[in-house]
């Protein structure tokens, strides 16, 4: 073998060749062309394309913090609260940073479902959508499991601060304050009509989140939230306690389908009470119904029946056309007009003006109509507000149906003189009570706490509506038609009602809606108070045995509780042990 050393590397021919030119100068054309692309690039990324790249950059680590603003609290006209906000947490993801891929998370994964009360599968659709940069999991959750949820450390799960609405009255005035939604905005009730004042506006915060979602830095100026404001509503917590309790023990006892009540102060318009039942639980509305959600009291409308006769009684007063005295004969119980017939429960024969309302003889109503014209009772049935939309601002208050004069059959205006073809809400009839309680003028309901008074409409003089007021009073007396509507300690004056139910064009035969409308003091009412109980089943159906019970329930205690001295005398509830025997 030859020896390596003697091989002489200068001599080799390719060392000995000459490079061209051109390679050199090729490579440095190369390596310049590389920085003028990179020079090109880093122009573009800084100055034309700059809008664009940091765009992107804040689509991956800029985040905009919502900062929420405390809803205001519904206040009770006392100040109890009936819906005040609480701090809860809500719990986003960044899906992009949940490694569903590693069993830890998917075990963590697991925990959190449960700590969230979601199925794993849900769960784990939320955090594989489409949106790789945020996608929201759950709303308002108490604040106690918010912090659970922080403490399983899931990379990509975070918890932000929110409000949740509590409700402590629960279902007595669930239909009245209404709830919100996951996104704390009204969805019924006063939360719904005054959402607006109650919600407030969030603040906002721009900050650059690292990978782990922490905020490292704060881009621009933070806006602070500014909080709603407090409602004080004209409703008094303890009378809607009251009326809700007493409607609830009337429908269950008497097999009813459903039922409302509305009270009334007489003197300011003011509502102190609207309850519903059946009702629901705002806090916990998890398998509600149709049934449960429908304030009754204001989008249920139904043929008034007899609670109409006193305001036709009114209007022909008003008119002149008689008086509390004039002889109205109902022989013998019925009357033909044009072809059909009206009748009474009894032929009550000859009785007065008075006596058709304690009676509540519909032969008499139809009598006392026919000395009115059709465009006369219309007018009055207007100004009462029928047939007209509520002036209110609760959502869903309907306007009830009454058709024009013009287009009104002669027994069609003796049927609306006592309350069919005619139909109205509770709240409707409670409304043009008012009437009555408020020598003659009709003033509008309020939602709020007010100290005075409003502007009304007088429809009836003093005189009329006093002489009404006693006719009420006597058919809430023995030989009227609601003697159960008497209350210990105070005079009331009311009107019962009880009507076939509708069905299709025609009237149900068993089914019936009673109810009962009246006032007390009577002679200086201090509340009005409207009863409706809907399909009573166990065997008895008439308003002054369904409806009059808890209309004098409702008016001893908030009289009571609202201290309207007794007009009364008491009699003594307490027995001695020397009287007994």
């Amino acid at each position: 073998m030859r020896n390596s050393h003697s091989i002489r590397y200068t001599t080799s021919p390719l060392l000995a060749s000459k490079t061209p030119a051109w390679r050199s100068k090729f490579i440095v054309a190369l390596i310049l062309l590389g920085f003028v692309l990179l020079v090109g690039r880093a122009f573009y990324v800084q100055v034309l394309g700059n809008n664009f790249f940091r765009h992107q950059g804040e689509i991956r680590f800029a985040r905009t913090l919502e900062l929420p603003a405390s809803r205001g609290r519904i206040l009770d006209r006392n100040g109890r609260i009936l819906a005040s906000s609480i701090s809860a947490a809500g719990v986003w993801a960044i899906p992009e940073d949940v490694a569903l891929d590693k069993p830890a998370t998917r075990e963590k994964l697991g925990q959190l479902a449960k700590l969230l009360g979601m199925p794993i599968t849900e769960l784990s659709a939320k955090v594989s959508v489409e949106d790789k940069n945020f996608v929201w999991i759950k709303h308002q959750l108490d604040w106690d499991i918010g912090k659970q949820v922080s403490a399983l450390n899931i990379p990509g799960i975070y918890i932000k601060k929110e409000y949740k609405r509590e409700y402590p009255e629960g279902d007595s005035a669930a239909h009245l304050v209404g709830f919100t939604n996951g996104d704390d905005l009204g969805q019924e009730g006063i939360e719904l009509a005054f959402n607006k004042d109650l919600a407030g506006q969030p603040g906002s915060r721009r900050v650059i989140r690292d990978r782990l979602g922490n905020a490292v830095e704060d881009i621009g100026d933070e806006v602070p939230p500014v909080d709603g404001r407090d409602l004080t509503l004209s409703i008094d917590e303890r009378v809607q306690a009251v009326a809700y309790q007493r409607l609830r023990d009337a429908v269950l006892t008497n097999k009813a389908r459903a039922g409302s009540v509305v009270v009334v102060d007489a003197h300011t318009g003011e509502l102190l009470a609207m309850a519903n039942y059946p009702s629901f639980d705002p806090n916990n509305r998890h398998s509600l119904t149709g049934e449960q959600l429908r304030n009754r009291a204001m989008t249920d409308v139904f043929e008034p029946g007899s609670t109409m006769k006193p305001i036709t009684v009114a209007t022909a007063l008003q008119l002149g056309r008689i008086t509390p005295q004039t002889i109205i004969d109902t022989n013998p119980g019925r009357i033909n007009v044009t072809g059909m017939t009206v009748h009474d429960d009894e032929n009550f024969g000859v009785l007065t003006v008075e006596g058709v309302i304690q009676k509540s003889s519909n032969v008499g109503a139809t009598k006392i109509s026919q000395r009115m014209s059709a465009q006369e009772m219309w007018n009055s049935f207007t100004a009462v507000g029928f047939g007209q939309k509520p002036q209110t601002v609760f959502p869903g208050a309907v306007t009830g149906r009454l058709r024009p004069w013009k287009s009104w059959r002669p027994i069609e205006q003796a049927t609306m003189s006592y309350g069919y073809g005619i139909s109205a809400s509770l709240f409707q009839i409670a409304h043009a009570y008012t009437s009555f309680a408020h020598n003659g003028e009709v003033i509008p309901i309020t939602l709020l706490k007010t100290e005075e008074a409003p502007a009304g409409v007088q429809v009836f003089s003093p005189q009329v509506a006093a002489q009404v007021r006693h006719m009420m009073q006597l058919a809430a007396s023995p030989g009227g038609t609601a003697p159960l509507a008497q209350t210990e300690g105070y005079s009331v004056g009311g009107k019962t009602g009880t009507a076939h139910k509708q069905v299709g064009k025609g009237y149900a035969a068993d089914k019936y809606r009673a109810w009962y409308t009246g006032m007390s003091p009577i002679n200086a009412p201090s509340i009005i108070v409207a009863v409706m109980v809907d399909e009573p089943s166990a065997g008895k159906y008439f308003g002054g045995l369904v409806a009059a019970p808890v209309f004098s329930q409702v008016v001893q205690q908030t009289l009571r509780i609202l201290n309207v001295p007794p007009d009364l005398e008491v009699s003594p509830q307490i027995k001695t042990a020397a009287s007994k025997g």
